[in-house]
């Protein structure tokens, strides 16, 4: 596994500008229109209860990126996650999804959940490692004919 430089975005970063762009590039050419918040991007990310990790290549373009959210204080969701291709099986992913289940764990929530087509067999075999369990099945969640695992993380309370 590669050792990969995880970075936060923020608002008043000086490069907030190119780091939405290139993320909203590569939500576009990633997601199927109806799943993508290219649109909604910089509106989403000026919530104040989300964040989102990304990590650069030398050249400075986004290899990849994780939005989450903590919409109470005793939960939290994963929005996005999304690994350009000629990155994927390198532990990127995974890096970027345990800094996030890092930065909620911090904030003391009890439960992080997500939702993942079925069929995208490598990122549910992801969550399963990571400790993430199948809930149910949303029917029609993505489209008409394309469903949903709701799955979910349950952190120990001390």
């Amino acid at each position: 596994m590669v050792n990969w430089g995880i970075a936060e975005l923020h608002r008043n970063s000086g490069n907030w500008d190119n780091l939405v762009k290139d993320i909203v590039k590569m939500e576009k050419k990633i997601f199927p229109k109806h799943e993508s918040l290219a649109r909604s991007f910089d509106e989403e990310l000026k919530k104040r209860n989300s964040g989102l990790l990304y990590s650069q290549v030398e050249d400075g373009d986004v290899a990849g990126y994780v939005m989450y959210s903590w919409p109470s204080s005793i939960s939290a969701s994963i929005t996005k996650l999304a690994v350009k291709e000629n990155h994927r099986g390198r532990g990127l992913g995974e890096a970027l999804l345990k800094e996030a289940i890092h930065k909620c764990r911090t904030r003391k929530i009890q439960r992080v959940s997500l939702h993942v087509d079925p069929e995208r067999t490598a990122a549910v075999n992801l969550y399963k490692k990571l400790g993430f369990k199948v809930d149910t099945l949303v029917e029609g969640y993505y489209s008409p004919d394309r469903n949903a695992y709701r799955m979910y993380l349950d952190f120990q309370t001390d």
